[in-house]
């Protein structure tokens, strides 16, 4: 098959290829003996049906897929032997003219490449990045203390109302004249957090409300732009509540007070495992600990947006084949559109350039990544996890099966690869710019992220 490549702007590629009869014909007289082989065909035995009536009914459909296979596996060796970095895949050329395959060959086929942009990014202990330690003080081991406390509370029953508390009564419709009203809505045991009600002439009617008050409350007035909590309070539909405009008796049965746990010993088992935690002191290094290996991670995430910003600005500004490149995304979400393109083609571009900078990093420091840093990764996306709920003494088996289960599903592995590699950059990276190191506390760090992601 004879290939030629056009690159003249160095970015738009112009890829022809020449089709002879001898790049398809063995293949395809291969493809229609197996077919032949396998045809089922009323009044001929299995292998026995004529090949002439074999190639009438497969013979085009065969030869334009071995052609297209032929012509796929063409371009890619060509792209691989000639060090090409083709972009996306490549697309029929607007320049192609029509073929006719039931003609005779040869065939011309025209692709458009869309090729990367040519630059270098170089980095030396002369290139200075910005490193962010996070403080742990005081103020946030209290703070996580705190959390840990509330976590691991309970609820006591209590005979009088204080905000935040949890109340259980009946409710009763009330008619225009302030009575039961007959055949209206009834539902015991209903459950009331009067701290979230909405209107505050509402949320006034509990205040020094006792165990067995009986109060007048208005659930429209309550929730004035909500049918879903109203039908949720009163056991009905979301279409009935849009209805109720009725006052309601609510009789209080039960009030219970949410408590945080004691810092004790029982608190120190339930987080850390049973006699891992001698006294206070030990529970709060503990959590020290804890606190500043999670914010390694958090450290080396800003690290590498930081450095991310500091190689685009170093490469300047690249050209790109955007014509091409928005075809290749259009034939890529065909179901979005075009306003899809259009709306995320700037964003889409700026990925590609970390992606090709990124990609030189990691071949100019040898770094590759394997089966056992992606299951790495896995496992501390587990723990992650685990920890946001305050679990953090999760067994290594489960974390394992956490993590094996991740890693059969797909749309985790490329996420989690991508971690991996970002992982060895920042581990091979820091070791070779000049950190400029910096200290923030955790609110002022996570107002830099914040700022970043806005």
């Amino acid at each position: 098959m004879k290939v030629t490549f056009e690159n003249p702007d160095k970015i738009n590629g112009l890829m022809t290829l020449t089709v002879e009869e001898a790049d398809y014909k063995e293949n395809v007289e291969k493809t229609l003996k197996d077919y032949r082989k396998k045809a089922n065909v009323p009044g001929f035995r299995p292998g026995m049906v004529p090949m002439g009536m074999i190639k009438r009914q497969y013979g085009m459909a065969v030869k334009v897929d071995v052609i297209n296979k032929a012509l796929g596996e063409e371009i890619y060796k060509y792209v691989n032997d000639n060090k090409i970095q083709m972009l996306g895949e490549p697309l029929p050329s607007e320049k192609q003219a029509p073929v006719d395959v039931e003609g005779k060959a040869p065939y011309t086929f025209v692709f458009d490449i869309a090729v990367a942009p040519e630059f270098k990014i170089e980095l030396t202990n002369k290139d200075e990045v910005d490193f962010y330690n996070i403080t742990v003080d005081d103020q946030l081991i209290d703070r996580q203390v705190e959390m840990f406390a509330s976590r691991a509370g309970h609820y006591d029953k209590v005979d009088n109302y204080q905000d935040n508390d949890m109340l259980k009564g009946d409710l009763r419709e009330l008619d225009e004249n302030g009575n039961t009203k007959e055949g209206g809505i009834i539902v015991e045991g209903a459950v009331l957090l009067p701290s979230y009600i909405k209107a505050d002439d509402q949320k006034k009617l509990f205040e020094g409300a006792k165990l067995g008050d009986i109060l007048t409350i208005n659930p429209r007035k309550a929730y004035p732009e909500s049918d879903v909590e109203i039908s949720s309070l009163l056991k009905i539909s979301k279409e009935e509540a849009a209805g109720v405009t009725a006052d309601f008796s609510y009789q209080i049965t039960e009030i219970s007070r949410y408590v945080k746990s004691e810092v004790n010993r029982e608190l120190f088992d339930r987080v850390y495992g049973e006699g891992n935690v001698k006294d206070e002191k030990d529970f709060r290094e503990k959590i020290a600990d804890g606190l500043k290996a999670q914010f390694v991670n958090d450290s080396d995430f800003k690290f590498i947006q930081d450095l991310r910003k500091y190689c685009e600005e170093k490469v300047g500004d690249l050209n790109f084949p955007e014509d091409l490149l928005k075809r290749i995304m259009l034939n890529n979400n065909k179901d979005k559109g075009e306003d899809f393109v259009n709306k995320n083609f700037d964003m889409s571009l700026k990925e590609l350039k970390w992606h090709l900078i990124k990609e030189q990093l990691v071949a100019a420091n040898g770094i590759k990544v394997e089966d056992a840093d992606v299951k790495g990764a896995a496992k501390e996306a587990a723990r992650a996890q685990f920890a946001q709920y305050g679990m953090n003494n999760v067994p290594e088996e489960y974390l394992e099966n956490y993590a094996a289960d991740m890693l059969k599903k797909k749309e985790y592995v490329d996420g989690l690869i991508d971690r991996s590699v970002d992982r060895k950059l920042v581990e091979v990276l820091k070791k070779v710019v000049k950190l400029n190191e910096k200290s923030a506390t955790l609110d002022e760090f996570n107002k830099l992220i914040g700022g970043e992601q806005a």
